[in-house]
């Protein structure tokens, strides 16, 4: 061990591992520098442990590994309680959420995302992909640092304690064949080469990977799909896409090229292991195919996708034919991991008029290791020797998880618990959040009221 390094133990009064819950469980975790966000691993993981070590950090309740937030757009919180209002289409609220992002600055952006980050750990999230795609001052002038913008949010994740992958994403017209609309002018870069020359001064550092996105098949012309996925090919990042949210793109899609989007996204490469598509909610069975084939991953958002009555994708059919599901968040009408986990299970039940399409467990993987995984975070999302130290703990004594059941399996967590039962999350070995208070960030509602307070201003 350096002289940078550190170690301590956690007891975990009742452990999710992988399969099953684990009473008594040791986790010892290696530490390295002091930086939020650096290096904190599991270096030994020991069962059967009754009571708590000397001078270890006692989380009692249900531990699970830390989850994995894949769709987010952490401007959108600025909307919850606004366009719940009324009725409407996806395009409608569209209109509502652009004027958001007009106001958006680098300095208020910081302060919106760093409260919603917040509000994330708070969740137990600890890890986030942020799908970015407001790039540069409205009107579209590039600002002095062209990555003010992605840098503002990866400095805010750091300082609300979690890691991010930041999603760069190419937004290049308003549609098949269309200029931006004045709205969208400050998301778009001008081409696919000139936002690769961009994202590519976006640096790693200890809590931040950078990914790539492609924002739809009709924000990016198809003659550039393929160079956003080669430059995350060549760079082994995840590339996101948004697929198929609504019936409208896959019309205007196959008027303008005779083919739907998971097919013209197939064409031009932009499928595959390291893809996700987000959404996914109407497709055909080709559509389907190509997707489990490929190995390209789906990302559901069910509060989100209700919130804008956008559909329920087919989930099950994805899965059965080789699609890693993960969830998201997306639009924060709620942000809550069990939520989104339980309500994709749900909505199939509300579907198909049958239930038990996934076990607890299977919603769990979802929303923990797949969903790191699709981050490119194969090291996360499980509480195993060599995984990262990132967890959270859930309480089993709230209203809504008091009972036996608990301790027999994650049905309670995934199908009782919410957000509001999270007790402790765990980044890089490291406190977060203690017993339901956020140690970085001290008023976390103050915090996400000023910051929305001044884009509605």
């Amino acid at each position: 061990m350096t002289p940078t390094q550190r170690t301590r133990t956690y007891w975990l009064e009742h452990a999710w591992l992988d399969t099953h819950v684990e009473p008594g469980v040791a986790l010892t975790v290696t530490i390295s520098g002091s930086a939020a966000g650096s290096d904190g691993r599991i270096t030994a993981v020991r069962t059967g442990v009754d009571s708590p070590p000397p001078g270890a950090e006692i989380l009692r309740g249900l531990t699970l590994p830390g989850l994995a937030n894949a769709h987010s757009h952490a401007f959108h919180r600025a909307l919850r309680g606004t366009v719940q209002v009324g009725s409407g289409t996806f395009w409608t609220w569209r209109e509502i959420m652009y004027s958001f992002a007009d106001r958006l600055t680098p300095d208020t952006y910081h302060a919106l995302a760093r409260a919603v980050y917040a509000e994330m750990a708070l969740a137990g999230i600890t890890a986030v992909g942020e799908f970015h795609y407001v790039h540069h001052a409205p009107g579209g002038t590039p600002y002095a640092d062209p990555n003010a913008m992605g840098e503002a949010l990866i400095e805010a994740a750091a300082e609300a304690g979690i890691r991010i992958t930041l999603l760069d994403t190419a937004y290049l017209s308003s549609g098949f064949g269309q200029p931006p609309d004045p709205h969208q002018l400050r998301f778009s870069d001008g081409s696919a080469d000139a936002w690769a020359e961009r994202c590519s001064l976006l640096k790693e550092r200890d809590h931040a990977r950078i990914g790539a996105a492609v924002h739809s098949v009709r924000a990016v012309p198809a003659e550039q799909l393929a160079t956003v996925a080669r430059w995350a090919q060549e760079r082994g990042a995840p590339l996101h896409v948004h697929l198929s949210e609504q019936t409208a793109e896959n019309d205007a899609c196959r008027a303008a090229h005779g083919c739907t989007p998971t097919q013209l996204l197939a064409e031009h490469g932009v499928l595959g292991r390291r893809t996700t598509g987000v959404h996914s909610t109407h497709l055909t069975d080709e559509d389907i195919a190509l997707i489990g084939r490929s190995g390209t991953g789906t990302c559901m958002c069910p509060t989100t996708e209700r919130d804008l009555a956008d559909g329920i994708g087919p989930a099950v059919a994805l899965q059965q034919a080789g699609s890693p599901l993960s969830l998201g968040s997306d639009s924060h009408a709620v942000i809550d991991l069990l939520e989104e986990a339980r309500a994709m299970e749900l909505n199939e039940r509300l579907r198909t008029r049958t239930r038990g399409h996934w076990t607890a467990a299977a919603l769990l993987r979802a929303a923990s290791a797949d969903g790191h995984a699709a981050l490119g975070r194969d090291d996360a999302g499980t509480l195993e020797t060599g995984a990262v130290a990132d967890f959270t703990t859930v309480a089993l004594d709230s209203v809504r998880t008091a009972g036996p059941l608990p301790r027999l399996g994650a049905e309670t967590a995934v199908f009782a618990a919410t957000a509001a039962d999270v007790r402790h999350t765990v980044v890089a070995g490291r406190h977060v959040v203690r017993d339901g208070a956020h140690t970085l960030v001290p008023d976390v509602p103050r915090a996400l009221a000023r910051a929305v307070e001044a884009l509605r201003a």
